[in-house]
């Protein structure tokens, strides 16, 4: 034991007495001092003692619509962490199309005394959706935390990126390039954040493009979210005339390229496209994706803070909290090109890495 003790001093850089009053979880260690000899144990290979190990503060669900779009393993991997650190143990749950349900997983994990549940992207975002479910958690009670998609009425905290602003930001960067025939791809219209994206859009165009209302709705297309939805939705925009596109996600915005090159057209030179949500790897499409940024990170850790606030009883505001989305321009948009002018380029931006090959 004393040649252990003399190991762990060491890598912890503390003298063997602290070591030893830190393995009987004795008082007078500082914290930073006892949190050192705690990792030196887990990098030397030692099992801590029985009660210095973390007790877990209780599972936590969490529920998200699928992991086929980049955007939600994202999501997932940030609140996992973040449980994680306060203690609790996260249990995913994945929907896949003829799979479980929402609402099956939500009995599995009431079966599991779940200490709360966090949704992204759930039922809560679909106005068609009954949403007393989520009342009936609430009165039993049972903390719930809700991401991407608002509705009222629910006494739970709600945590969203702007839309609205997300798409009016989008708008703006291709009228600065010189469009002003500018199309919107986005998902089925039941969906609270496609609503709200729609109306960023019907409120930018008049104002920043010069575009009458009247021209709006041959202008915006509601598909099916993913690529196959975008490459549809973009190859009517596209034969209307469209010199640039603002799509509800990057899937659909990898359709759109599809549908530009399946046309003969290049993009940027012919047709700008923008993304939404920069998730994994869109720096790294050819061409490197222009896209709006969620901010995963901040919006993962607020939603969990208020989660733990309500399990601890502290009582997370029951309000909607918005997060600004970030304008990341790569090589996707370009100045417009003008009537017999030359193939316009990318603007200046900083080297990419290689580019991953969208296929045709």
């Amino acid at each position: 034991m004393r040649a252990r003790l003399s190991d762990i001093a060491q890598q912890a850089e503390v003298s063997e007495a602290t070591v030893s009053r830190v393995l009987n979880d004795r008082p007078g260690v500082a914290p930073e001092t006892r949190q050192a000899v705690l990792t030196a144990l887990d990098v030397l290979g030692y099992e801590r003692p029985a009660r210095l190990r973390k007790r877990s503060a209780g599972l936590v669900g969490l529920v998200v619509p699928e992991l086929d779009n980049p955007i939600f393993p994202a999501f997932a991997q940030v609140i996992e962490s973040t449980l994680a650190q306060s203690g609790f143990t996260p249990v995913l749950c994945t929907q896949t199309p003829g799979g479980v349900t929402e609402d099956e997983y939500v009995e599995m994990l009431l079966d599991r005394q779940v200490s709360g549940i966090v949704f992204v992207s759930g039922l809560h975002a679909d106005t068609a959706a009954n949403h007393d479910r989520y009342r009936a958690l609430i009165a039993r009670p049972l903390p719930v935390v809700m991401i991407n998609g608002y509705a009222p009425g629910i006494a739970a905290p709600f945590v969203s990126c702007d839309d609205r602003e997300a798409t009016e930001l989008a708008v703006a960067h291709l009228v600065a390039l010189g469009h002003r025939r500018i199309g919107l791809i986005t998902g089925p219209d039941r969906f609270v954040p496609v609503r709200r994206r729609v109306a960023g859009f019907r409120a930018a165009m008049p104002r920043l493009a010069g575009v009458p209302e009247s021209e709006l709705d041959e202008l915006a297309e509601l598909s099916l979210f993913g690529v196959e939805g975008g490459e549809a939705a973009a190859g009517r925009l596209i034969e209307r005339g469209v010199t640039g596109i603002v799509c509800g996600s990057d899937l659909m915005a990898l359709g759109a390229i599809r549908a530009a090159r399946q046309r003969g057209l290049t993009v940027p030179g012919d047709v700008s496209v923008v993304g939404y949500d920069d998730s994994p790897l869109m720096a790294f499409t050819d061409p490197p994706l222009t896209t709006m940024r969620q901010p995963v990170a901040a919006m993962a850790v607020a939603a969990v803070r208020a989660l733990v606030d309500e399990i601890n009883g502290h009582g997370a505001p029951h309000s909607e909290y918005l997060f600004r989305p970030e304008l990341v321009v790569r090589g996707s948009t370009a100045v417009v090109r003008q009537s017999g002018a030359a193939p316009a380029g990318p603007t200046p931006q900083r080297p990419v890495p290689p580019a991953l090959p969208i296929p045709a």
